[in-house]
């Protein structure tokens, strides 16, 4: 898919994502969520929702992201974790894969406006009814930075060891445990075996206007949100072959997924992203209405 935007427009626009990323004020922002985490849920959502502040934060996925499609195999089961109002979709994450019922487990470092650390988060992809868009439900994740999600509001870090990192043999390299529940993402991928391959578009720019949450992290009075973001960033990535992949452990999806991923994607460059601050649904709905916002948020930038 070729993009409309310039690479000048791109520059200006990473580097406008890129100044609202400051390690200053996420180790501020770090002691300020563990006193919310304290607070009744019902004190930390009406302080949510009558936040004051930017609202667009930075938030920048580092190179070598790692995602495994599952395919469902407990269709029961992965419908309880939906939130009222979606319903399953076969989908892939590569154009050319046979669509099925689908998980994704996420491994990525990130550095954000409110974060800075290693996630893993799990996706089931469903269909909203109501605005039709193709959705990553987050339904887990674990994480060693803060986290707010609308389920549980605001938290601390979650893992026992989070390790999300490349080896000089090319490897991507993810170890990450919990240590307040089961979940565990132990996996060796080798990037010089994947192949530049084209990726299905529904799933990468609408899923990622249309993202909201489920299983224990659900809220039924949440609302999905949306990212900005250059569409020619999903265009294609590194889909590496499932026999160069070891997956030594994995928990995330257990009793609902396939024992073993039928694709991998890796994205080798940072991706970047404007998103708001706290969930909050966007009138985005395509590629075109993507490059139109990443031109609003360009010229309203500092030159």
């Amino acid at each position: 898919m070729a993009t409309l935007i310039s690479s000048s427009l791109l520059r200006r626009f990473i580097g406008e994502t890129e100044r609202r990323v400051t390690p200053k004020a996420v180790a501020a922002l770090y002691s300020r969520a563990e006193m919310l985490a304290r607070m009744p849920l019902r004190v930390q959502r009406w302080i949510v929702a009558h936040a004051r502040g930017e609202e667009y934060m930075g938030f920048v996925v580092e190179p070598y992201a790692l995602f495994l499609a599952y395919e469902i195999t407990d269709t029961d089961a992965a419908n309880r974790l939906l939130p009222p109002g979606y319903r399953l979709v076969p989908t892939a994450m590569f154009a050319d894969e046979e669509p099925r019922f689908c998980a994704i487990v996420g491994a990525f470092s990130v550095h954000a406006s409110v974060f800075w650390g290693t996630r893993v988060e799990l996706y089931v992809i469903a269909e909203n009814v109501r605005t039709g868009m193709l959705t990553w439900v987050i339904c887990d994740y674990e994480s060693n930075t803060i986290n707010y999600d609308p389920g549980q509001g605001f938290s601390a870090a979650t893992t026992s060891r989070a390790m999300i990192t490349t080896a000089h043999t090319g490897d991507v390299l993810v170890d990450v445990r919990s240590a307040e529940r089961e979940n565990r993402l132990e996996v060796t991928a080798s990037v010089p075996a994947g192949i530049p391959t084209s990726l299905d578009q529904r799933l990468w720019i609408e899923g990622n206007l249309s993202v909201d949450y489920g299983g224990r992290l659900g809220y039924d009075e949440s609302e999905p949100f949306g990212l900005v973001f250059d569409p020619g960033e999903m265009a294609q990535a590194l889909r590496i072959p499932v026999d160069a992949v070891e997956v030594v452990h994995n928990t995330f999806g257990a009793g609902f997924i396939a024992d073993e991923p039928f694709e991998v994607a890796c994205f080798p460059y940072a991706q970047h992203f404007l998103t708001t601050s706290y969930p909050k649904s966007t009138p985005i709905r395509d590629a075109a209405d993507l490059e139109g916002s990443v031109r609003d948020h360009v010229e309203r930038s500092e030159p």
